[in-house]
């Protein structure tokens, strides 16, 4: 076995030796193959999974070309479905770390793909949690990225809309595992929100962390008719290319993060009444202070944090810092504010134990419990 196989192969890999008509398969993935293919295994799609398989092969043609991979690149899929767009991938680059949490998905890739060493097949979830890639997924990468010198890493995935935000962001945010490149298929309500601007109705922290560090576009449009089973709403294929220069302006990423996270839980109340709340619990932290760093931002009292752009959440991150260190505040390192103070100071006690803790980001901004903040937004 090859040094390749050696750092790609585990025990949560399986493959079945291929057969011609499997190695087939990625060029076939029509409907009346797919159906053939289920009927045979006898399986079903799984709605509740999110699982619609591409039946036009053109689309696979696209995502490859906008990939442009090489013998460089590792390819990390979630998502992998029959396996046609990995055995495509395998083909091409240096190796595919995919990921599959569907046993019966993860039989028929193993199927297609066959007996090959540059293909790790992770047959169980691409989270640990809702807010943190599985610690197997980051391994594989960081083994594969030993391998050679020069080596990147690209998301190239059709993937499953529950795991496309959290999987975006904390890919972004990993100094270590970046990706160059991500080109991924994702329902069309995601892709606007990767787009949108302040103040528009799918704004949100993804929008921010997103194009805090990225260049994102839209590369088409795709309709439920080329799926089965159809699914109720468009797709989209989506180009995110992390920029080197825009996170050189972010001086700590983490904090960043977290700062955008806490103002978008409550995005439409005033800026000025959630920074307030962020920081209850001390009892130097009132409102003159939050004015006093509104108005060194030069941003009104009344404004909310889905009008601020990323240069503007970027400085109000850096100048809340300033603002705490001066006097004396920890800064809070759990995304989620707690009710009460002493809550607070045991949360505060274990993270600071925690050396591995880092503050996490989901897509619930809009998921908004506003019933912990005083309206005060006349005073």
């Amino acid at each position: 076995m090859t040094d390749e196989a050696d750092d790609l192969v585990n025990g949560d890999e399986t493959t079945t030796p291929s057969t011609p008509e499997q190695a087939q398969s990625a060029a076939r993935q029509t409907l009346s193959h797919l159906r053939g293919l289920f009927e045979k295994h006898g399986i079903s799609p799984r709605k509740q999974l999110g699982q619609n398989f591409l039946i036009d092969l053109n689309l696979h043609e696209v995502i490859l070309r906008e990939a442009g991979l090489t013998p460089n690149d590792i390819v990390l899929e979630v998502g992998t479905g029959t396996g046609a767009l990995t055995e495509r991938m395998a083909d091409q680059a240096a190796a595919v770390v995919a990921v599959e949490m569907d046993p019966a998905m993860g039989r028929l890739t193993a199927e297609t793909i066959g007996p090959r060493a540059n293909v790790l097949l992770l047959r169980q979830d691409a989270l640990r949690n809702k807010n943190n890639i599985a610690n197997e997924v980051l391994d594989a990468l960081r083994s594969s990225l030993k391998v050679r010198p020069g080596r990147r890493i690209k998301l190239i995935a059709n993937l499953p809309y529950s795991i496309a935000t959290p999987l975006v962001s904390n890919l972004l945010l990993d100094d270590e595992l970046r990706p160059a490149l991500m080109v991924i298929m994702i329902q069309w309500e995601m892709a606007e929100r990767l787009m949108a601007e302040p103040t528009g109705s799918a704004y949100g922290s993804i929008s921010v962390l997103v194009n805090a560090l990225a260049d994102v576009e839209i590369l088409r449009r795709i309709p439920p008719t080329v799926f089965w089973p159809r699914p109720k709403v468009d797709s989209a294929i989506v180009r995110i290319m992390p920029s080197v220069e825009k996170r050189r302006k972010i001086d700590d990423l983490p904090w960043f993060a977290h700062v955008v996270r806490q103002v978008f839980l409550h995005r439409r109340k005033n800026l000025r009444v959630v920074l307030h709340a962020m920081y209850h619990h001390a009892d130097a932290w009132t409102k003159p202070v939050v004015d006093e760093i509104l108005e060194q931002l030069d941003l009104p009292f009344d404004i909310r944090a889905e009008a601020l752009n990323v240069e503007e959440l970027d400085e109000l991150s850096k100048v809340l810092r300033v603002k705490l260190d001066e006097f004396g505040i920890p800064p809070i390192t759990d995304d989620r504010k707690p009710k009460t103070k002493r809550n607070w100071l045991l949360k505060q006690e274990a993270n600071a134990n925690n050396p591995d803790y880092v503050a996490e980001v989901d897509e619930d901004e809009d998921d908004e419990d506003e019933t912990d903040l005083e309206d005060d937004d006349q005073e």
